[in-house]
């Protein structure tokens, strides 16, 4: 056991899903790094990694974000 564990505290009505139990909790239970959220009710939170796959896809798709592969591939020649 660790002499300091830091214990996370959340608020009340706060949802989060947990990646590593795959569970929705109230209030962060795990670490930051293992949970998706807040999320304002338990059906929003269990439904996150549908709502993560969906900003995936939306962000792949979006033209603001890439410039296209020949940007990418060549050397900066900004002199």
């Amino acid at each position: 056991m660790a002499l300091f564990k830091r214990k996370t505290v959340g608020r009340p009505g706060e949802w989060y899903y947990c990646l590593e139990h795959q569970k929705v909790e109230e209030g962060p239970e795990c670490p930051g790094k293992d949970r998706f959220g807040p999320y304002g009710s338990p059906e929003a939170a269990a439904h996150a990694l549908e709502t993560a796959r969906e900003r995936n896809l939306q962000w792949e798709n979006d033209p603001r974000w890439h410039d296209g592969a020949s940007s990418r591939d060549t050397p900066d020649d900004r002199d």
